[in-house]
């Protein structure tokens, strides 16, 4: 009779994604769908697993790799892998896998959501009523920016920068876009011209940011680009939070360049409630949410699911990260 691997889950997953492992695997869960597990809880979990099922809070270093010797796989529920000490997994020869593909969508609402809810001043309305604020209607009163016939620029013209671009079509949108080298996919499919990212800030009323952390982009927003914005612009990051320097957004806002921002991720999450940029009126925040629909997260967890499985029973593994410099 053949034993089954044993691996171990970071997090409770919806129940699809469980009754994969559960079919091939022995399993150990940290059973909690709000709380990470705390750091010397999984670190005295894991040492005799195969593999270990990881979400954004978990870090994956040399000091989880020690204590997980046996480990062959971190398959990581996501699409980027910052959390990821790479070069760690590399030297242990480790294989890293993630969640591409199936949030692409979701995560383009979520842009658009915040673009439409920044720009429009939705949140910052709400809360004026709840306020009791509402006393009378006049002319100018809570004016916001047009999105229609407005131009839009992507910064990062992957998968969700693509989807962002599919639907400005609906807004008659111009749109142009940066990226590492100039994308005629993105152009065949959107219409969207290339420019460099100082022209792209000049240009644009409303900038949308869906680029992955990497040593090249991370701070790649501070004083210097947010001065290059008009002063109706809107500032949209659905990337990573440390891509933007977050005190310099947050001294460009005050002075009016650019007009405001709408944020869905951070450079420590959760933020706590004193966070500066929570205190201005042209901000809205949100809390990483841009996959968070039941549909998407559920595949996002079946396909970590998959890629955990595959990999610990010797299969074909579906989105490998490091497959190629591992021995």
């Amino acid at each position: 009779m053949t034993t089954k691997p044993d691996v171990y889950i970071t997090r409770r997953l919806p129940q699809p994604a469980l009754d994969i492992i559960a079919a091939a695997c022995n399993y150990t869960l940290w059973d909690d769908e709000a709380r990470p597990v705390p750091r010397d809880l999984l670190l005295r979990a894991i040492p005799d697993v195969d593999g270990v099922l990881t979400l954004l809070t978990e870090r994956v270093d040399a000091e989880f790799l020690a204590a997980a010797p046996r480990c062959k796989v971190v398959a990581n529920m996501a699409v980027g892998y910052d959390n990821v000490d790479l070069a760690a997994l590399n030297a242990r020869n480790v294989l890293l896998t993630n969640t591409p593909g199936v949030l692409t969508e979701t995560v383009a609402d979520l842009a658009w959501a915040l673009l439409m809810a920044t720009g429009r001043r939705v949140v910052e309305g709400h809360t004026l009523i709840t306020a009791g604020g509402w006393a009378d209607w006049s002319p100018m009163f809570m004016v916001g920016q047009d999105i229609h016939g407005a131009t839009l620029g992507i910064v990062g013209a992957g998968r969700i920068g693509a989807a962002v671009a599919r639907r400005a079509r609906g807004f008659a949108m111009r749109v142009i876009y940066h990226n590492r080298r100039p994308s005629p996919a993105i152009e065949t499919e959107t219409g969207a011209a290339y420019r460099t990212l100082d022209d792209l800030l000049r240009e644009a009323d409303f900038v949308v940011v869906s680029v992955p952390l990497t040593d090249t982009t991370r701070g790649m927003f501070g004083a210097r680009e947010f001065a290059l914005m008009k002063t109706t612009a809107v500032f949209v990051n659905v990337a990573r939070g440390a891509v933007v320097q977050e005190m310099e957004l947050y001294e460009a806002l005050q002075q009016g360049r650019p007009w405001s921002a709408g944020l869905d991720v951070f450079e420590h999450e959760p933020i706590g409630a004193d966070h500066p940029l929570l205190t201005l009126p042209n901000v809205v925040a949100a809390p990483h949410i841009g996959s968070a629909t039941t549909a998407t997260r559920t595949r996002m967890a079946t396909l970590a699911a998959t890629n955990l499985v595959a990999a610990v029973t010797g299969q074909p593994v579906p989105n490998p990260v490091n497959l190629e410099t591992i021995g």
